[in-house]
């Protein structure tokens, strides 16, 4: 009878295994599809910028301030957001927000003065932030359930989709409008949130495995599966014995190093294009192509990312990227030739590749939801900082020493890492 016992609960906990293993593959999937939503989406805006801002007739100065738009809708709505996963669910949210931004990039070829472009730009802002809070919550659930740091993955799919849509912006934009083309990607972004939102929407939010027990003791029974909308059961708790106050620091240490990264990749998504165009002479294709090697390197950089993070560890992942994106850039901006540039925005992106995703990961590992949405407010900030003073340096200076500032704020996050390390070492991060 035991050894009944033993091979009935034997085959509950296979069956138990095999479901659990086959809903978290379809959660990662459907996640990693609005990661390369976002990419994409972001990506296919960022290579009509040069022909936005002709038809708008803005200044550089001006244009900084309309893309300021953004960045200000971006981070106006991340705490918010952050508020609306506990309530109403990441995965919901993820869906909710995830639409929202992908109708919203039909908008800005729309206008036809800097103010009607920035005005419109929150809106799309508002779904980009949203969407980045829900999404990446949602993925430190899975990652809970896993138990192994993939969170790089996840991003790789956001660098993925960024270079796919930089490319075709690249090969269309000498034939297709800004408005056709932005068009047409706002309804491809509604069919793929469409078809990754039905997952999350019945997929319940996945909970760490419980240990098997000894023996022949029957396994307790799983938590009750609630819809997809459930998430706070699934956040994240403190480390045993941490002080409140410690863990909001930490949370802050966490988002000024997003913040330096965030600001690199705003300063590649809205100024590549142009530095290449404008200041090498780069023809309009092959200045599109500048932020799709970035995100290419980008890409490459996430792929292995949990593989280098499992053999460095965190804080050398860190201060390792960060000092290789300070060297990248300054080749990306004072380089004379378009090649050297072009040279330099790929070693960029291949330090800046894990930066991001370790310092939201582990924000959310400490507080759940609202340390993904404070140190994501924190690190889009960044890229509200970063459109204006590059624009306003440019103004001042030239755009290639304006671009320069990605390469301190780089070396910033190197430098917090490393003076951080044995507070983040003992806290378990």
């Amino acid at each position: 009878m035991p050894t009944r016992n033993k091979t009935r609960t034997a085959i509950r906990g296979a069956r138990r295994s095999a479901t659990t293993d086959r809903d978290l593959a379809r959660l990662r999937a459907a996640i990693t599809a609005f990661f390369f939503l976002d990419g994409f989406v972001f990506a296919g805006w960022v290579a009509r910028i040069p022909a936005i801002k002709d038809q708008t007739s803005a200044s550089e100065g001006a244009l900084g301030l309309a893309l300021l738009g953004v960045s200000a809708g971006g981070t106006a709505t991340m705490m918010a957001t952050g508020r609306l996963c506990r309530r109403f669910g990441n995965h919901p949210t993820t869906v909710a927000a995830g639409a929202l931004f992908a109708a919203s990039v039909a908008l800005p070829p729309l206008t036809h003065s800097a103010l009607a472009l920035g005005l419109v730009l929150l809106v799309f802002g508002t779904g980009f932030g949203a969407l980045n809070v829900a999404m990446n919550s949602a993925a430190v659930d899975l990652i809970a359930a896993l138990r192994r740091p993939v969170m790089p993955g996840f991003h790789a799919a956001f660098s993925l989709g960024g270079m796919a849509g930089a490319g075709l912006g690249g090969l269309i934009a000498d034939h297709l409008s800004p408005t056709r083309h932005l068009s047409l990607l706002a309804v491809f972004g509604l069919l793929l949130a469409a078809a990754a939102g039905r997952t999350l929407l019945t997929q319940p939010v996945p909970s760490p495995p419980v240990p098997s027990p000894p023996g022949d003791v029957e396994p307790p029974a799983e938590p009750a599966a609630g819809s997809g909308s459930g998430s706070a059961a699934a956040a994240p708790e403190p480390s045993p014995g941490a002080r409140p106050g410690r863990v909001r620091w930490l949370v802050a240490v966490f988002g000024l190093i997003a913040l330096c990264t965030a600001y690199g990749e705003g300063a590649m998504a809205d100024w590549a294009a142009l530095h290449l165009h404008q200041d090498l002479d780069a023809s309009a294709g092959l200045a599109a192509a500048g932020y799709s090697v970035f995100a290419l390197m980008m890409a490459v950089g996430r792929l292995t990312g949990t593989a280098l993070l499992e053999r460095l560890g965190q804080t050398r992942t860190l201060i390792a990227g960060g000092a290789t994106a300070a060297a990248g850039m300054l080749l990306g901006s004072l380089g004379p030739t378009v090649w050297l540039a072009l040279l330099g925005f790929a070693v960029t992106g291949l330090g800046l590749a894990n930066l991001f995703p370790v310092a939201i990961a582990r924000a959310g590992a400490l507080t759940g939801p609202g340390g993904v949405a404070a140190a994501s407010t924190l690190g889009y900030g960044g890229m509200l900082l970063g459109p204006p003073t590059i624009g306003f340096l440019a103004d001042w200076y030239s755009l290639p020493v304006a671009l320069t500032t990605v390469a301190a704020l780089a070396a910033v996050a190197a430098v917090v890492a490393y003076g951080t390390r044995n507070a983040t070492r003992s806290s378990g991060s």
